[in-house]
């Protein structure tokens, strides 16, 4: 019974990681990478040194009026949904 219940805790985490490992990829209706940086360009940066799909959506970084700020990107349109300041 334990061997039983060590095989399913084992196959449990290994699916875990599976899942958490696809999450960090873009999804079939997502705007493709390079429009988005087209988009984030528009909206006032100057330069990207970062940009990929975590948590549901487009994160990055990059220069906006001089300054290095993390922004968040809707993964269908582009749009910056959040930013601040990077630390």
């Amino acid at each position: 019974m334990n061997r039983l219940a060590a095989f399913a805790l084992c196959g449990s985490v290994l699916m875990g990681a599976v899942t958490m490992t696809r999450a960090d990829q873009p999804g079939p209706d997502w705007m493709p990478m390079e429009q988005v940086i087209v988009k984030v360009l528009q909206s006032g940066y100057s330069r990207l040194s970062k940009l990929e799909a975590d948590d549901g959506r487009w994160e990055g970084e990059g220069i906006k009026n001089g300054k290095k700020m993390d922004f968040h990107a809707d993964p269908k349109t582009g749009v910056i949904i959040a930013e601040k300041p990077a630390d």
